[in-house]
């Protein structure tokens, strides 16, 4: 069954980092398609950053770019997204999501506050 679990978030004041980690089960996450979307209350929920299986590409949200890393550990089966330089407008549910079975975590909280 595949399966994804996020942890990592939490509350970081501004200008500080964290890192959100997404453990895969039942399936290699290397041979398919990850994202990383959040959702920040009363907005839709959008897209962060997207790993192509293609080429290897990552492509990031204008907003993120420069301060949001996608990466991967084959031996975890694990995807991270490291998030420095964080900003109040960053504070949303942070949801890994998988082309396998169009399957997607169950989000986590991080809030950026002082």
């Amino acid at each position: 069954q595949v399966h994804l679990v996020e942890s990592g978030g939490g509350l970081v004041q501004p200008g500080g980092s964290l890192t959100l980690s997404c453990a895969a089960s039942g399936f290699t996450f290397k041979n398919y398609g990850m994202r990383w979307y959040r959702q920040a209350p009363g907005k839709e929920r959008e897209l962060v950053a997207s790993t192509s299986v293609t080429d290897g590409s990552t492509i990031y949200a204008d907003s993120v770019k420069g301060r949001f890393t996608f990466s991967g550990d084959n031996a975890k089966n694990t995807v991270y997204l490291q998030m420095n330089s964080l900003k109040p407008e960053d504070t949303a549910v942070y949801y890994c999501y998988t082309a396998r079975g169009s399957t997607w975590g169950q989000g986590i909280q991080v809030t950026v506050s002082s």
